[in-house]
């Protein structure tokens, strides 16, 4: 992790969560209407999402997990104590809340029957819930309650609540009536429509709640999402960062890709990190780690090529990938170094990486500077015309290249590690910032998008090499973050790459198929099958990579 003496905000510990648990209560809509459900507008004086659309929930209380309420519940076999208490809260809530009545009776004529109206009248909401099913001869039906995902509320909340998101089928003949205290104006739902509401500005609802509903829309029926939730485990699991976009809060998912950038710049969750894709000024992301990002967006580039600085006033700065040789790009990151880059490093010599080496060199000069040395890998004879790159001196697999300086009588060190990482390009290399854990990826692991292998100076089984290094060196020295050349910051560094070889090697099995299927298949029949799932627009993009894995294919072939 990043030393805490590079972080650029001081530390603020998050509010403690408490437990609570929520219901998302199911139904087909009639005549084929899709799935429904079931949401209640809050009360517009509640002190947590006052007038938000929500599903029935509420706190866990210490009564939910009492041996005596377990006894009252069924439960499945595979279903944990803890699971079953939160889904006796879920179903005391949804009574509580709106008159909905989760369980069966125990015996008599009616037993193994969900409870009813005249059950449901003869309860009262405001009294020990678990009791007076006991009275009436009622076992919770726990049992139908299954977790669907664990939402942990945002660190930079007042309150925050640690909630398991259940769901359960509606039981048939009962209506919900809200209690007119917390909940208001029960309505039957179709995602989708919740959703389109809610963009209209006709349906407020907070972020988990946006979230679940969108992945609930891709579930055709109550059965699909019952049969998704049957092992036990959540479907996602998530506490959510924020920062600033177009100057409001924006929220994301560890699945998004703003969030691994989040949790390294404000990893307690303070929102002040602005998210806008811009040229004219650097992005801190650490004390010694500044980002730049050229003027040159595109479909191969993405938002632009990030040009970082690694070091700090005491020690001087290294310049990695200096992008394109556009003039103001080049001037903006040799002020932010105030002038004093000791190196430059180009990850590769692709034509928006290695061209403003040498015109940075020269500002560094020009100023009266000590000339900084361009380092890298000269392109090796298979790049292409407009990746032709010479550097000052070539740079070796595992050396170090250190800064180093002292501020307030402190000794300061910046040490990157060069890894020759072949496969994008035969020049390839990524870097790794040894203090702070931060691998530089180049072009190697992009975010948002897979990078092109493109033969022959691409290769895809040096590619996918390269990768198994990355993941040994992230699993040594603890690296959880991913800095690369196009894009925001990636978390989960072991998980990101894993994610990327299993892409690779899944896209891999579609080509060998199209193969097999169209023997005498051209590359571009081959392209409309394996990549059927991307736009055609990029299929000539893809064609690159599809040529790489059938080199890989054929060189693997027995």
């Amino acid at each position: 992790m990043p030393r805490i003496t590079q972080q650029l905000h001081p530390h603020r510990e998050p509010v403690a969560t408490r437990p609570a648990a929520t219901v998302l209560l199911l139904r087909d809509a009639p005549d084929e209407g899709g799935l429904e459900v079931l949401m209640t507008r809050r009360s517009d004086k509640a002190s947590f999402a006052p007038g938000a659309y929500v599903f029935p929930g509420g706190g866990i209380d210490a009564l939910d997990a009492a041996p005596e309420a377990h006894a009252a519940a069924d439960r499945r076999t595979t279903q944990n104590d803890q699971h079953l208490t939160q889904a006796i809260a879920a179903i005391r809530e949804s009574f509580e809340e709106l008159g909905i009545l989760l369980a069966r009776h125990a015996d008599g004529p009616r037993q193994g029957l969900m409870a009813g109206e005249e059950d449901i009248a003869a309860l009262d909401r405001h009294q020990p819930f678990v009791a007076q099913c006991q009275a009436r001869g009622l076992r919770l039906a726990a049992d139908g309650v299954y977790l669907l995902a664990h939402w942990t509320a945002d660190r930079d909340l007042a309150r925050r609540f640690e909630v398991p998101f259940l769901v359960a089928r509606m039981p048939e003949g009962q209506e919900p009536v809200a209690d007119e205290a917390e909940q208001f104006e029960p309505v039957w739902v179709r995602p989708a429509d919740a959703l389109a509401r809610h963009e209209a500005g006709q349906f407020f609802m907070i972020f988990p709640t946006i979230r679940t509903l969108q992945r609930l829309a891709k579930f055709a029926s109550t059965q699909a999402v019952l049969d998704a939730v049957a092992h036990e485990q959540p479907l996602w699991v998530s506490c959510p960062r924020a920062g600033f976009l177009a100057g409001k809060e924006a929220r994301y998912m560890e699945d998004e890709m703003p969030f691994g950038e989040l949790a390294l710049v404000c990893p307690d969750g303070q929102i002040v990190h602005p998210l806008d894709w811009q040229t004219e000024r650097p992005v801190p992301l650490l004390r010694n780690v500044v980002r730049l990002t050229a003027p040159n967006p595109g479909v191969m580039t993405g938002p632009g090529t990030n040009s970082y600085l690694v070091g700090d006033p005491a020690t001087g700065f290294i310049a990695i990938d200096p992008g394109p040789a556009d003039a103001q790009h080049l001037d903006t990151l040799w002020r932010a170094a105030g002038g004093d880059i000791r190196m430059i490093v180009c990850t590769h010599s692709h034509p928006d990486h290695s061209p403003g080496a040498a015109p940075l060199q020269a500002l560094c000069v020009q100023a009266g500077h000590p000339k900084p040395p361009i380092l890298g890998l000269p392109s090796a004879p298979t790049a292409r015309a407009a990746s032709t790159f010479t550097p000052d001196r070539l740079l070796q697999n595992s050396e170090l290249l250190t800064l180093a300086g002292s501020a307030a009588g402190a000794k300061i060190t910046h040490s990157l590690q060069v890894i020759h990482t072949p496969g994008h390009a035969a020049n390839h290399l990524c870097l790794l910032l040894v203090e702070d854990a931060l691998l530089f990826s180049g072009d190697h692991i992009l975010n948002g998008s897979t990078t092109v292998v493109d033969p022959p100076d691409g290769n895809m089984s040096d590619y996918l090499d390269s990768l198994d290094k990355l993941d040994a060196l992230c699993a040594e020295h603890g690296v959880e973050f991913i800095l690369p050349a196009h894009g925001y910051v990636l978390g989960g560094a072991r998980g990101a790459i894993a994610k990327l070889k299993a892409h690779r090697l899944a896209r891999e099995a579609k080509v060998l198929a199209a193969m097999q299927a169209l023997p005498q298949g051209s590359m571009d029949d081959w392209v409309r099958h394996a990549y059927n799932d991307v736009p055609p627009r990029m299929w000539p993009v893809a064609q690159r990579s599809l040529l790489a894995h059938v080199e890989r294919i054929r060189m693997l072939a027995p």
